[in-house]
This record gives C-alpha cells, sequence and structure tokens, in this order.
C-alpha cells in the first residue's frame, strides 16, 4: 500500500518577513496602541481606573482559585510524579497522603506562576524563560522557576514565515552591552487572542480603550465642575462713586471658608457668592454608560447589574455566559502549560518518546450540587460502583481530606 501524496511544507506564510518583528504594528490603526507604547497605556488603565481593575480581578481570581492538579493521562507514575513534584500540584485520584516538601524556597511556585502568566490579558502576551536545576546525581533535571520576561522589558520578538515564534530579546540591562535572544526552546509564551505570527496578542482591554478614554476626560471635567461652581464665585460689588475696585478684587480673591473667616466692606459695597444661572451639564449619566461598555467588553454584564436595574434570572445568564469564558481562558493556560512545561521536562528527563501527563483544573462555577446529586442516581442505579480512585477524585472536588490509611498491625512474637 502505497502512501497518497501529502503536502509536508507550506506555500503560503503567516508572517511576510522572517525575522521582522515591526510587520505586526500596522495592523493596529490607534498609534498609542501599537507596541511597545501599548505596554504604558494598558498598564495605566488598570492602574487608574476602578472599573477596569474590577474586571480584570473578576477574570482572573477565578481561575487562580480553582484547583489545578496533574492529570496522569497514562503516563508511568515516576513521570507523574517527577512533574508533580516540580509543579507543586496534586494527582489527580492520588490519595494524598504523600508528605509535602520540606523547604518551599528556591522551588517553583504554580499559584505565582499563574498570577503572572494572566498578565496576558492586560498587555496581550507574557514571556518566561525555563530554569533547571541539575540533581546531585547528574539524572535529573527539576524545574527550578519560570522567570517572567515583563513586557516592558521586551525588544525584540522574532518570528518564522509560517508565523512560529524564534526568540525573544530584552533591552540590555548594561549601557553598551547586547542582550542574548532568549530561543523558543527556552521560553513558555502565553499569547491572548494570536493571529497568524502576531505574538504580541491582543489585549483584554483593547476594546475598553476608548470608553476608558472618554470616562477619563468626563471624571476630570465632572471635579473641574464641581470645584468651580460647588460654593460659587465670590463676587465684589462696589460702592456708588468707588472707582478703584482694586481692594474688593483682592477682598473676593482672598475668600476662604473657616471658622475665622469673614470680610468687611464699606457702605454700599456688596461682597456675595455667584451661583451658577442655569444648569450644569451632569457628566455621571456618560460615565455610567462607559463603565458598562468597559464591564460587557469581557462579558462581564453582570457587574452592571446594581447600577440601575436587573432580574436574579437575567444576571444568572449573564454569569453563565461569563464563566464560559472562564473555562476557556483556563483551558489556554493549561494548554500551554502541558505543551511548554510538562512536555519539556519530561522530554529532557525520559525523552521525546515518553508520554507526558496534563495540566489540568477543576470546573469554574459551582456545580458540586448537581454533581453530587447525579452521582447518588448512578450509584442507587447500579450504573457505576464507586472505587479507590473516585473516591480520592471526590475527596479532592469537594475539598475533603485524604482517607485516613489503617494503622498497622502490632508486631507479635508469632511474626518474630
Amino acid at each position: 500500500m502505497t502512501i497518497p501524496a501529502a503536502p509536508v511544507s507550506e506555500i503560503g506564510y503567516a508572517n511576510p518577513h522572517a525575522g521582522d518583528w515591526w510587520t505586526v504594528l500596522d495592523e493596529e490603526p490607534t498609534p498609542e496602541l501599537r507596541w511597545p507604547r501599548s505596554v504604558e497605556v494598558y498598564d495605566a488603565m488598570r492602574s487608574q481606573d476602578a472599573q477596569v481593575a474590577s474586571v480584570l480581578r473578576a477574570v482572573t481570581l477565578p481561575v487562580r482559585r480553582t484547583p489545578w492538579r496533574i492529570d496522569p493521562a497514562g503516563a508511568r507514575d515516576e513521570v507523574v510524579q517527577l512533574v508533580a513534584d516540580d509543579l507543586g500540584l496534586p494527582i489527580v485520584g492520588a490519595d494524598g497522603t504523600r508528605p509535602p516538601p520540606a523547604r518551599v524556597r528556591d522551588r517553583f511556585s504554580w499559584p505565582e506562576h499563574l498570577r503572572q502568566a494572566l498578565l496576558m490579558l492586560p498587555f496581550g502576551h507574557a514571556f518566561f524563560e525555563q530554569v533547571y536545576r541539575i540533581t546531585d546525581d547528574g539524572r535529573r533535571a527539576r524545574l527550578r522557576k519560570l522567570a517572567p520576561r515583563m513586557p516592558r522589558t521586551i525588544e525584540r520578538i522574532d518570528v518564522d514565515h509560517d508565523g512560529g515564534l524564534i526568540s525573544i530579546t530584552q533591552f540590555s540591562a548594561k549601557a553598551g552591552q547586547l542582550q542574548r535572544p532568549i530561543p523558543v526552546s527556552q521560553l513558555v509564551a502565553y499569547v491572548h487572542d494570536r493571529e497568524g505570527g502576531n505574538w504580541f496578542g491582543r489585549s483584554l482591554l483593547r476594546p475598553a480603550y476608548k470608553h476608558w478614554l472618554i470616562k477619563d476626560r468626563l471624571l476630570r471635567v465632572d471635579a473641574q465642575t464641581i470645584e468651580r461652581n460647588g460654593m460659587g464665585i465670590p463676587v465684589y460689588e462696589g460702592a456708588d462713586g468707588e472707582s478703584d475696585l482694586s481692594a474688593g478684587l483682592k477682598m473676593a480673591k482672598a475668600w476662604r471658608a473657616g471658622d475665622s473667616s469673614g470680610a468687611a466692606t464699606p457702605h454700599g459695597a456688596k461682597l456675595r457668592l455667584a451661583g451658577v444661572e442655569g444648569s450644569l451639564p451632569n457628566a455621571q449619566p456618560s460615565i455610567r454608560y462607559h463603565d458598562e461598555q468597559i464591564a460587557r467588553a469581557v462579558l462581564a454584564h453582570f457587574l452592571n447589574l446594581g447600577t440601575q436595574t436587573g432580574s436574579w434570572a437575567l444576571g444568572t445568564t449573564f454569569a453563565d455566559f461569563f464563566t464560559l469564558s472562564l473555562q476557556t481562558l483556563a483551558q489556554q493556560v493549561a494548554d500551554v502549560a502541558t505543551s511548554h512545561i510538562v512536555e519539556d521536562l519530561v522530554d529532557v528527563n525520559f525523552g521525546e518518546d515518553e508520554p507526558a501527563p496534563r495540566v489540568t483544573f477543576d470546573e469554574i462555577g459551582s456545580r458540586q450540587a448537581a454533581t453530587a446529586q447525579a452521582l447518588k442516581m448512578l450509584f442507587d442505579a447500579g450504573a457505576i460502583f464507586p472505587d479507590r480512585t473516585l473516591e480520592e477524585t471526590l475527596r479532592q472536588q469537594y475539598g475533603l481530606p485524604p482517607k485516613d490509611r489503617p494503622a498497622p498491625a502490632p508486631i507479635t512474637s508469632e511474626d518474630q
């Protein structure tokens, strides 16, 4: 049997100029959002605006809070245990009796890595460099850390014709010294909404930028309106025949509120507070509108329900869509971690032909009550039977302690 002709090389391209990183910049029509200026803009958005910060926390905290585990996926016990120890994650279905490491300093921390990996949401990308530790016997390479390479430090991203990442280069920390490129073989790259060879990704905040910019200006106008017109403007009206108003002008400019404040005017003169004639523009409805649009940019519609009206059923529907988006985000993190952390660790220690476990996570959202009821119905119907693996998995899912092992029987004289 002959194998039919199958294409083994590419004709087209994803990046028109291999190695050039600036070719993707033309895709962004807004000048201030072209990399690297975009890093400063998105950093200001997440640092200065309460709604943007709330939106980012609503997206990242559930992903960070859900339990993460190592799924053996058919890999050998030795391989699974090495990966679980290096990542500091429990194994799906394990009995949980293995003692935790005696020291955590200078060890890889999955929660900290996950927190920094989710920086791909505001910035579009988050790169990490793999760093290993060789054991004393020289037989194993253990994961020491995934060193973050922050977006502000990246000078260049090199991409191949097929859109694959070649390397990244950081700005040199020392003047006159060139920084070496970090090859893709030593990188873990989390990129949000990557298209083609654009390894800058697309920030989660990109659709909200226009609303953030307008809202920022509205807030400034609203503050100036209150500051200028909240108390009124002091006006000095001179007495009949008073031609020199300099003293009255000085008095009006020096007007201050306080326990000892006061003024004295000549006979016939007046010093009064002139209020606004007519109505002032109200910026609050516009500010509220743009707040709502910022939340909608990430499907967090439920954050807007308290500002106006909203039913419980409507809020539940919004929350369900939002939960699905979080599931997709967590799955992307799990896929990247499996491909570029776990499989690289297995390749280094056991070879490329060795089956590798997977990084997995518990479902985000509260479905435990329905799951427990469904399991009871399956048990009662005899469709499934509880065993050790199922029991340990359920204990992990519900946050229950591992099952106690029976105490060893005492040694008798007959045993001796």
